[in-house]
């Protein structure tokens, strides 16, 4: 293919624009792929479940105070156990459990209810 030599600067500076572009986007623009973006809506759905039903469990647990004692003298690493034991987290989806436990004991220990 003969090209003129007139036209492979503009060919040149055309792909060198389109990197630069991209760079550009990818970096300082915001943009991001779709496998980051699928990412982001899972964590931040995650965090939504977390928020909605943290205050539920900790309802729970307030109306249960002896079991609510117990748990603080519980070691860091079995709140999540000792808070899906105690039934707080039933109402929840096995799949947030997990989270929705540890921000509930969070919650509880560090004594941030109203109850």
């Amino acid at each position: 293919m003969n090209i003129s030599h007139n036209i492979k600067p503009a060919i040149w500076g055309m792909a060198g624009g389109a990197i630069a572009t991209m760079i550009v986007g990818f970096y300082w623009g915001g943009w991001i792929t779709q496998g980051r973006a699928g990412q982001m809506e899972t964590a931040s759905a995650t965090a939504a479940v977390v928020k909605a039903f943290t205050p539920m469990c900790v309802a729970r647990a307030v109306q249960q105070a002896d079991k609510l004692a117990l748990l603080k003298e519980e070691s860091a690493w079995k709140y999540r156990d000792f808070v899906v034991a105690a039934g707080w987290v039933d109402n929840v989806s096995d799949t947030y459990q997990y989270e929705v436990a540890v921000a509930c004991a969070n919650t509880l220990v560090s004594g941030e209810t109203t109850g």
